[in-house]
């Protein structure tokens, strides 16, 4: 069997790690020559991320180019604190571009083909049972099955289900941003989060030597071109109107800025066929709020080449994966966007 991956971020390349654990080889194609345009953002890998990820022996790599996350505190826009939670198990903190990195690092040690600036632009069944992928530049590759690991905007699905629904805008733009220094002091293992007049912040210091924060603001989509500079001082607009730790921080940050709009899908009625299946965004878009969204994607990936392993027929495979994930995925989706209505944390 000869498992085609489109989709070389969190869950494409996961699900190569995973396949290659049961002896099924993968080949992965990557859109960008490398990780994907929301690089800059970061992420927490909770505890069912991390243990998924040692299953397939690469628990190790993401801790080392991580922080550990062990608290949330929250606060008012007056700075009244609300409450203490504990982080649940080994979380982790790392940039999404760290992610990236450190699981192609892992699938090229483990000898997994990855193809860099390879975008799919359509697949078609063959005469023998499998699939044909069709690339951007022209490139053909035939494999058994293939997995759409496409992400929220994926291909993949509307291949599977052309009524597929399309990404819903959550009504909510979301910065990321790394501020110089320590403005506001910090535990290195917490997590602050603020619940402004406008904005909801959230900010750590991990220990790199910055101050590491993101914010959700409400509002109408903005343009795709909207510039880092551009995405600061809205940030910053609906910082300044309260005296909390928010408008110091996103201050004393620079260029190294990211944003934009955040979608999510509720239901995707339809995760495979005979011969394609989704995992991550592809599958389950959830909001941020969450802050679920890596984890599930490596579950995903656990889940789909343990039912390859265990189901003779992939169709069968299919199933079972979509039996066992959607349920919890589906309500993680949910419970996500009932924290972005109200603008908490998890």
């Amino acid at each position: 069997m000869r498992v085609l991956v489109v989709g070389g971020g969190v869950a494409g390349t996961a699900t190569a790690l995973a396949l290659r654990r049961y002896g099924i080889p993968s080949t992965v194609f990557e859109a960008y020559g490398a990780g994907g345009d929301d690089a800059g953002a970061f992420l927490t890998v909770m505890a069912g991320g991390m243990s998924a990820l040692a299953s397939i022996d690469a628990a190790d790599a993401v801790v080392a180019v991580s922080y550990p996350a062990a608290a949330v505190e929250t606060f008012t826009a007056d700075g009244t604190h609300l409450k203490h939670g504990d982080i649940a198990g080994p979380a982790r903190t790392l940039s999404r571009a760290a992610l990236y990195r450190a699981l192609q690092e892992l699938a090229v040690e483990r000898e997994i083909e990855i193809a860099h600036g390879r975008r799919m632009v359509d697949a078609t069944r063959t005469g023998g049972g499998g699939v044909e992928v069709r690339f951007a530049d022209g490139s053909r590759r035939d494999g058994d099955l293939l997995v759409g690991a496409d992400g929220i905007h994926s291909l993949t699905r509307r291949l599977i289900d052309p009524q597929a629904p399309s990404p819903r805008y959550t009504g909510q733009h979301v910065v990321y941003g790394y501020a110089d220094g320590q403005p506001v002091p910090s535990a290195p293992d917490a997590y602050h989060m603020v619940f402004g007049s406008r904005a909801f912040f959230g900010f750590t210091a991990p220990g790199d030597g910055r101050t590491w924060w993101f914010t959700r603001i409400n509002g109408e989509s903005r343009p795709a071109g909207t510039t880092p500079a551009q995405w600061r001082d809205l940030a910053l607009a609906a910082a300044r109107v309260d005296d909390g730790p928010a408008a110091a921080i996103i201050g004393a940050t620079g260029e190294h800025v990211v944003g934009g709009d955040s979608y999510d899908i509720p239901t995707t009625p339809h995760w495979h066929d005979d011969r394609m299946v989704l995992v991550g965004d592809a599958a389950h878009a959830a909001s941020p709020a969450a802050a679920q969204g890596a984890s599930m994607a490596v579950q995903d990936a656990v889940a789909l080449a343990e039912a390859l392993h265990e189901q003779a027929e992939p169709a069968a495979a299919f199933a079972a994966y979509a039996a066992r994930r959607r349920p919890p995925a589906e309500e993680t989706v949910a419970a996500s966007a009932r924290l972005t209505d109200r603008g908490e944390p998890r």
